[in-house]
């Protein structure tokens, strides 16, 4: 990169982290994916329980198959051949996990998470019940502001989530939400953390890398 060009893009991701910190959130910076993972590590410990929203950014990290062969109490919703109910009983018990591990829609400049779900569990998770939210996104999810994160939302994040999951939505066809009123649609609970209550409990971690949607 341009040196030029990586002096702003430093500057937006420090504004980034100051803010999220201003808003309770503990922010962290790593250069890549291997990085990312090892930051991980220092969150968790051998017999927590462990849980993950639904997350490209994740497969890419590889932090699903080191929770899978980790010695973890892994809640692993991935986990071939699981029924309906099963699926339900992991989001439900994800609540009490120690350490909950998702990616975020957008980051805000002021330091603020937006996210758009179809089922709600990941956002609910994110607001309410595991000790430990830890939120790992690549530098494509850093936006401006509020408005910016719902354009990203409508146009890269949904379409791209929507073709990877094959709901046959409208935007899997043409790119780009058009609010549509399908009932496989995975754009329902939208959701904008503004500020962490209790503080340190949710933990970003920026990857200076591209990854997920």
């Amino acid at each position: 990169m341009d040196k030029h060009l990586k002096f702003v893009e430093e500057q937006r991701i420090k504004r980034t982290m100051e803010n999220l910190e201003k808003n309770n959130m503990e922010a962290y910076y790593v250069e890549d994916e291997k990085e990312a993972l090892e930051k991980v590590k220092e969150f968790i410990k051998e017999g927590d329980t462990v849980a993950v929203g639904g997350s490209q950014t994740l497969f890419e990290i590889g932090i699903i198959d080191f929770l899978r062969n980790g010695k973890f109490n892994f809640l692993d919703r991935y986990k071939e051949n699981l029924k309906a109910e099963d699926v339900k009983d992991i989001y439900r018990k994800s609540f009490f996990a120690d350490a909950y591990f998702v990616s975020s829609n957008a980051v805000t400049e002021s330091g603020e998470l937006y996210n758009v779900d179809g089922t709600g569990n990941r956002v609910a998770a994110m607001l309410y019940g595991p000790d430990k939210v830890i939120v790992i996104v690549g530098v494509n999810k850093i936006v401006k502001d509020l408005n910016e994160a719902i354009e990203r939302k409508k146009r890269i994040a949904g379409p791209a989530n929507n073709k990877r999951l094959s709901t046959e939505t409208p935007c899997t066809k043409i790119g780009m939400c058009v609010d549509c009123k399908n009932e496989t649609r995975i754009c329902n609970d939208y959701v904008l953390i503004k500020r962490q209550r209790n503080k340190g409990r949710i933990k970003v971690i920026i990857v200076g890398k591209e990854l997920g949607y």
